[in-house]
C-alpha cells in the first residue's frame, strides 16, 4: 500500500510527510483491501477564511473509494482530524463489505415446522 502526499500552496516538508505516513499507516491496519491513500494538503491564503489549513484524502480500495476532507487552524490538527474521520469511514466500509456476505432475511428459507400426526 502506498501513501502519496501532495501539497497546494504549501511546501511539503519531510516532517509533514512522516507525520502523515504515521497517522494514515494506522488506518491500513484495519482493512487489508486498501490499495493506496492519496493525501492533498493545502493552505487557503485568504486571511478572512477560518480553518485555513485543509487536508483531503482519497482512500482507494479494491471495491471502492472513500473520500474525506477536514480543515483546521493548523496543518497537524487537520491531519489528526482527517485520520480519525478516515479511520471511522474505513471501518464502516469494511463492516458493510463483510456484512454483505450474510444471507438476507428474505432469501433465508423458513424453518420447517414438524407436522402433527
Amino acid at each position: 500500500m502506498h501513501i502519496y502526499v501532495n501539497g497546494r500552496n504549501i511546501e511539503i516538508t519531510d516532517a509533514i510527510k512522516a507525520y502523515v505516513r504515521e497517522k494514515f499507516g494506522k488506518v491500513a491496519n484495519h482493512y487489508d483491501q486498501i490499495q493506496g491513500i492519496e493525501v492533498v494538503l493545502s493552505v487557503i491564503k485568504n486571511p478572512a477564511a477560518s480553518g485555513r489549513h485543509v487536508a483531503e484524502v482519497s482512500c482507494k480500495m479494491v471495491t471502492g473509494v472513500v473520500h474525506c476532507e477536514e480543515s483546521a487552524e493548523s496543518m497537524y490538527a487537520s491531519i489528526d482530524l482527517l485520520a480519525d474521520k478516515l479511520d471511522r469511514q474505513v471501518k464502516k466500509f469494511k463492516d458493510k463489505a463483510v456484512g454483505s456476505d450474510k444471507a438476507s432475511i428474505r432469501t433465508d428459507e423458513a424453518p420447517e415446522t414438524p407436522e402433527e400426526v
